[in-house]
């Protein structure tokens, strides 16, 4: 019974279970404002109340750049050659688009089945609120997709935190100084010595998780109606939740026939990352605490460092997923006929869209978007999502962020035997 005390007292005192509490928190402050005060009252306490969570995103945001760069190139200098790094870089794709095809088939599967735009009805549906997303559009052509991969300046693409960018230039970085060796390991070190400073920098920063993640909920709860909306979109929401929750059934499947029994501590030691994506709507708010709870499960820095800035533009499984089912719900509500053939070039379309707009805000609503003005949808269908969006954004990037973990913790594993088998021979 002490025992049990202890654990709950230690639950609630640690980072996961403040979360949990500043999400239960804020959703009932949220909802009784909604219902008390004005809609316009509601607006402003929202718009205020949502710089708590700005706040705690840009804090993080600051620290991602450095620790990418630090990290990577020591990963690299270690790994120690390009033949090395091409073995590791074609696992981590192998896998990354094998999970991206994977989600886009569950997306497809279940909008297919379920059919959540055929027969809806929506009224008041604010199409003005899609020009935000429908305005970057134009940015999906191939010239996008080779600025998001080549920087033309480090400097501008840390500013910017274009994670794509600092990775293709901290490879060469990394690479360059393994091939010069011992004269250039005093920089390696000052490195090494930098990066553990930010992840220090990450325990004080995670402190703020819990206020950021409180003023995040209160802000969305303040503004929307939550009953109408899921009396609403009960079909949408429920048929998306179906795919994200099989999505997840997939990933623990295949993280315990990779990890075994580990797989159970790693989904402990990720609960906290979890939480944080699922109340920010931000998997790149646990970038940090995600490399460090990676590191501390037993996968290698090198691997940590190389594996989950390459997945956090690779490797959205929950966005995946959720952009094969928004396309062709919109299509579905609008009437738009498409075949199966078609609908599998959609989704080939999508896996490749999908890798070049690494950085750009509300990424799945510009893929969906463009997708639908590709196959003749109505572009405006996006407004039909939007007012869902948040919640739905919560269970993507909650799945992103496990999609990434268990990437780097498999191909670490695979890297960890490789090395043990060598050092057998």
């Amino acid at each position: 019974m002490q025992v049990t005390e202890t654990k709950k007292k230690s639950f609630l005192s640690g980072l996961t279970g403040q979360i949990i509490i500043a999400m239960v928190l804020g959703a009932t402050l949220g909802i009784i404002l909604h219902a008390t005060i004005s809609p316009e009252a509601a607006q402003s306490f929202s718009s205020k109340i949502k710089m708590l969570a700005t706040i705690f995103i840009r804090l993080v945001q600051m620290i991602i750049s450095p620790l990418v760069f630090t990290t990577l190139v020591v990963g690299i200098a270690k790994l120690g050659d390009i033949k090395t790094v091409g073995r590791i870089g074609g696992k981590a794709l192998g896998w990354f688009f094998t999970a991206s095809f994977i989600s886009l088939l569950i997306g497809l599967f279940y909008v297919n089945i379920l059919e959540p735009g055929v027969g809806l009805k929506l009224g008041h549906v604010d199409m003005a609120a899609a020009t935000e997303v429908t305005g970057k559009t134009k940015t999906l052509s191939v010239e996008n997709f080779v600025e998001h991969i080549v920087p033309k300046s480090i400097f501008e693409a840390m500013a910017t935190n274009e994670i794509l960018q600092i990775v293709i230039f901290s490879i060469f970085f990394g690479l360059a100084a393994a091939s010069i060796g011992s004269p250039v390991k005093p920089v390696i070190n000052a490195l090494d010595k930098a990066s553990h400073i930010v992840l220090k920098m990450v325990n004080y920063v995670m402190n703020f998780a819990p206020i950021g993640v409180f003023g995040a909920i209160a802000g969305v709860f303040a503004i929307r109606d939550a009953e109408e909306l899921v009396i609403t979109y009960f079909k949408f929401f429920g048929s998306f939740l179906v795919g994200i929750t099989t999505l997840w059934v997939v990933l623990i499947a295949v993280g315990y026939i990779f990890l075994k029994g580990r797989m159970t501590e790693l989904l402990k030691r990720i609960i906290g990352p979890l939480a944080i994506a699922f109340g920010t709507t931000s998997s790149e708010a646990v970038f940090p605490k995600l490399t460090e709870e990676l590191e501390d499960f037993g996968v290698k820095d090198k691997i940590v460092s190389f594996m989950l800035p390459l997945g956090y533009s690779f490797n959205l499984d929950g966005s995946m997923m959720y952009m094969t089912f928004a396309s062709i719900f919109i299509a579905q509500f609008y009437g738009v006929h498409l075949d199966l053939g078609t609908q599998m070039v959609m989704l080939l379309v999508l896996m490749l869209t999908s890798k070049g707009i690494a950085g750009v805000p509300r990424a799945s609503l510009v893929v969906v978007a463009a997708t639908c003005g590709m196959f003749d949808i109505p572009v405006e269908g996006i407004a039909l999502i939007l007012p869902i969006d948040h919640f739905c954004d919560m269970f993507r990037s909650a799945t992103n962020v496990l999609g990434n973990a268990l990437a780097t913790s498999v191909v670490g594993q695979w890297e960890n035997n490789k090395e043990e088998s060598l050092n057998i021979e």
